[in-house]
């Protein structure tokens, strides 16, 4: 079951293709020409491979730069179409879904790498499959972390059963790039946001290898979670494409189950859904009403069959989309219109307690032996007593955090950084050219929790909790404004990324961080006489302050806390302190 039987079926076909620009180039890859099938092509090689083949069918092909990267190599872009409609306008004019194919995103799992090499050969190549790209536009990204890739060594992946060699996980500023799709930190993450909005792919499918358990799946699946989409969308996912996935691949040979993750020891425990927050690649296409899907091959299973598994899986989307192209499209116009009219935005998920349903698991009996290291029990899987029943599904979600839109979020002018983010995810900006005066919510930040260790070169903050405070405010000229109703397919971006309670919001990854320190204080000997003076006049802070004293006895015992009390409600206190600078606008737009 290797991809080269493909390319024999497909050679007696070559005399029916159109006279070529240049000769066809060499038809193996280097996955191909090892006879163990242990081999990954090199980033060398594999950008080698789709220059021949751009050269050979330029009528069919296309491979562009799309933006630099941190490794000082460009991104690069494949697009295949039956008839040459390399443009995202033209594919959608001619009501044509896009299939994005994202591979090497962790260079040490490069399956996608080279079934993605053999993917767009055969597509070419042979007549049969090339069918297909009259139906469905496809773009691939041949290697998404190129620094990656250029760090080959053959030991970085402890756990995985090949290739000889392979890249590593972090990218050349050592970012993980899958938790990099909001904060995009790095050039990769840049250059392959404006890609994305470029196209706006009906599917993203971004190939990875899975760690954890073992059993007797060579393919396990992480598609968008079905709660977070727009009802249709969501609908059509779990009633259509997954069946469709599924059965697919089930015909090619490659019995597949959802991605592989429990709670307890071992599978029986239950699989729970991934609820990949937009951090993560599916995370980052469903703000987008993209449908996302993580391709987890087993990392036990040799790289053979991992590579054959990931090919058929990606024919198999390919074959899906060009099937139920009209319902696809529909989904997607479905959960646009729905956005354009939505008002409550989830922020945070979590899974339902409950099972939703169970799985027909295939797994191996697991047991316990003493450890040849400690001498203590270790767990074991017996490959030798396989066993097929059914385990929990957890793959319910419910929102625990949501908010209701504002009219349009005012982000001072200060903030380039946010806004050049917001830009270039498709949010619409526009500056005020003179101040405006009208009501608005604004945040203060009561508490929160930061990561006591370094997170992909943050310290991210979670569990915030919010003061909303209604008022009425002058917004400056020059603040940008991002109104909900303008932002089309970018407004749940917007919104998931200005909301500071959200997983994965800018203030989550401390794009804000200089408003948790205070810049201006009091000497105490100095500020006692002024605290007394304020109090003397001012009665009704006098009788709060004794209020909160009565409720907190720390207070009441502490001269200096009483004083600070007094500080933070005078007009003395610092009003940018824990201000969330983000306003709520909720005035004309």
């Amino acid at each position: 079951m290797l991809p080269f039987r493909i390319l024999l079926l497909a050679l007696p076909l070559l005399a029916a293709i159109p006279a070529l620009a240049a000769p066809a180039p060499s038809p193996l890859t280097p996955f191909e020409r090892d006879p163990t099938h242990n081999t990954t092509a090199t980033y060398a090689e594999c950008i080698a491979f789709y220059e021949a083949l751009a050269a050979a069918y330029p009528a069919t092909m296309q491979l562009r730069e799309a933006g630099p990267t941190d490794s000082g190599q460009p991104l690069h872009e494949v697009v295949l179409s039956a008839d040459g409609t390399f443009e995202p306008a033209a594919s959608r004019a001619k009501g044509r879904p896009v299939l994005f194919i994202q591979n090497g995103i962790h260079p040490g799992e490069p399956e996608g790498i080279d079934a993605s090499m053999l993917l767009a050969r055969n597509l070419l190549q042979d007549k049969r499959l090339g069918q297909l790209l009259r139906q469905v536009t496809v773009v691939l990204m041949p290697v998404y972390n190129i620094g990656g890739m250029l760090n080959r060594n053959a030991t970085t992946r402890a756990n995985q059963n090949g290739p000889r060699e392979y890249g590593f996980r972090g990218n050349a500023r050592y970012y993980d790039l899958n938790r990099d799709f909001v904060k995009q930190d790095s050039r990769n993450a840049r250059s392959f946001a404006a890609l994305f909005q470029r196209w706006r792919p009906e599917l993203f499918v971004d190939t990875h290898t899975s760690n954890g358990a073992d059993y007797q799946y060579t393919m396990t699946l992480i598609p968008s979670q079905h709660n977070k989409l727009a009802p249709a969308l969501g609908a059509y996912l779990q009633q259509s494409l997954l069946p469709a996935l599924y059965s697919g691949m089930a015909r090619k040979k490659w019995p597949m189950t959802p991605y592989v993750d429990f709670e307890g020891e071992t599978p029986e425990s239950g699989l729970r859904a991934f609820l990949e927050s937009p951090r993560y690649s599916t995370g980052y296409a469903a703000l987008f009403n993209s449908l996302g899907f993580m391709p987890e091959t087993h990392m036990l299973k040799a790289f053979g069959p991992r590579v054959q598994a990931t090919y058929d899986l990606l024919v198999t989307f390919l074959e899906t989309a060009a099937t139920q192209a009209p319902t696809l499209l529909a989904a997607r116009a479905a959960a646009d219109r729905a956005l354009a009219t939505q008002t409550v935005f989830p922020l945070t998920w979590a899974l339902n307690e409950q099972p939703s349903g169970t799985v027909e698991f295939r797994g191996y009996e697991a047991g316990h032996k003493p450890s040849a290291v400690s001498g203590q029990p270790r767990l074991y899987y017996d490959r030798s007593r396989p066993y097929t029943r059914p385990v929990p599904f957890y793959n319910d979600a419910h929102a625990t955090t949501q908010a209701t839109a504002p009219v349009a979020y005012a982000i001072p002018a200060a903030y380039a950084d946010v806004l050049e983010h917001l830009r270039r995810n498709g949010a619409v900006l526009r500056p005020l050219p003179e101040a405006r005066t009208g009501p608005a919510e604004v945040y203060t930040l009561d508490d929160y929790k930061t990561s006591p260790r370094a997170h992909e070169g943050h310290y991210p903050h979670s569990q915030v909790k919010l003061t909303v405070q209604r008022q009425t405010l002058t917004l400056p000229a020059g603040t940008y404004l991002a109104v909900l109703a303008e932002q089309g397919p970018a407004a749940r971006f917007v919104v998931e990324t200005l909301e500071p309670q959200a997983t994965d919001s800018y203030f989550a990854w401390n794009f804000f961080d200089a408003i948790l320190q205070q810049k201006e204080h009091y000497s105490d000997y100095v500020f006692e006489d002024l605290a007394a003076d304020y109090l003397a006049k001012n009665p009704a802070v006098r009788q709060q302050l004794d209020a909160a004293k009565a409720a907190d006895p720390a207070l009441a015992a502490s001269g200096p806390a009483q004083l600070e009390w007094v500080y933070q409600h005078s007009p003395w206190a610092e009003a940018g302190y824990r201000r969330y600078p983000v306003v709520r606008w909720l005035g004309s737009n």
